[in-house]
């Protein structure tokens, strides 16, 4: 295929470049910048396809005006062959339960409501086929969006996210309120405990409180089971119309970043997680997509996401934390979230 022809000689060239497959579509675009020059847009002005940060302090943009855009039908069959061998790192698992504990006694003493909670991986890789690993993830996650990005200034970034972070178009806005985790088991009823209907909840409050201010309509789903890949969450899906006084870049900055991400309140949970987690999140959790481009804005959360420099690749995984949450079921998620990104590399 072309796109991933040229995809391969962007790699090999250092030069940017994103391929994509949007959730539930049978299309793959490519979008590829014309020289090597790092753009960055850091009050989201521009137009083009940005990826940005957790922290929000880098947003680097493939922008319209220097960049060609491909667009072609796809159909992934690059299935998954094996299952990857996973070893439990105690020494890993001992440090998540002991962060979880410290956050649910900050909870249960007023600091803030829920926090999200993460780590990292290590996968040593002998071979590492980006393209193969990204035909794995849109095979596997039809409903997710699976990108592929390159650029000198992050080396590779792949994931397959289930979370849209905003849709607009004009006046409408779309968006979610994802949280809870539970592993896929069949088609049975799925039974939600107390602890993840509660966190659900968080995230659509905050959304709907903190969109007040930038809308003159807003309407919400019933929550309903959700399913990512092997992985269950419980969504709410919103939308609306974006008043006269509405900013894109201020209801990004709203929105950005989500209770499902970071916590609430906001501003509480993120120092937690800065001066708790022990490592920098780069641009696990940050957003990716289009930014008023001609069809418009389409932003997702970057969530069930890796990094790979030379050989070897990070994982990134979370999980939220109330009052109610149990340490080592808070460690086994982030492993489930792990496996969603593992098996492309396998």
């Amino acid at each position: 295929m072309e796109i991933f022809d040229k995809a391969r000689q962007w790699l090999e060239n250092g030069r940017p470049f994103v391929v994509f497959r949007k959730p539930d579509t049978k299309q793959v675009t490519g979008i590829f910048q014309n020289n090597s020059t790092s753009y960055a847009s850091p009050n989201l002005d521009g137009s083009g396809f940005v990826f940005t940060s957790f922290d929000s302090e880098k947003t680097w943009i493939l922008p319209d005006s220097d960049s060609e855009t491909f667009t072609s039908d796809y159909n992934p069959t690059a299935q998954v062959t094996s299952s990857p061998e996973l070893e439990i790192d105690e020494f890993a698992k001992r440090d998540f339960e002991a962060l979880v504990k410290k956050g649910v006694s900050h909870i249960t003493s007023g600091a803030f409501e829920k926090v999200v909670l993460s780590r990292t991986e290590t996968v040593e890789l002998e071979a590492f086929d980006a393209l193969g690993a990204f035909g794995k993830l849109a095979a596997t996650y039809p409903s997710a969006f699976v990108y592929l990005w390159f650029h000198p200034e992050t080396q590779i970034w792949m994931a397959a996210t289930p979370e849209k972070l905003l849709k607009a178009n004009g006046r409408h806005f779309e968006t979610m309120a994802l949280a809870g985790t539970q592993k896929f088991q069949g088609e049975e009823t799925v039974e939600w405990a107390r602890k993840e209907k509660e966190e659900q909840r968080f995230v659509t409050d905050f959304i709907w409180n903190s969109l007040e201010d930038v809308v003159s309509e807003i309407e919400l789903s019933a929550p309903y089971t959700y399913r990512a890949g092997n992985l269950l969450h419980i969504r709410t899906d919103i939308k609306g119309e974006l008043n006269d006084a509405a900013d894109l870049s201020k209801v990004i900055s709203v929105l950005h970043p989500t209770p499902a991400v970071c916590g609430l309140p906001k501003d509480e949970a993120r120092k937690f997680i800065a001066e708790n987690e022990g490592y920098d999140r780069e641009f696990y959790a940050g957003f990716i997509g289009e930014l008023n481009s001609k069809d418009g804005t389409d932003l997702y959360v970057n969530l069930r996401c890796m990094k790979v420099t030379r050989n070897l690749a990070q994982l990134f995984v979370g999980s939220g934390i109330t009052k109610d949450s149990n340490p080592e079921k808070e460690f086994f998620e982030t492993v489930n979230k792990s496996l969603t990104i593992r098996k492309a590399l396998f």
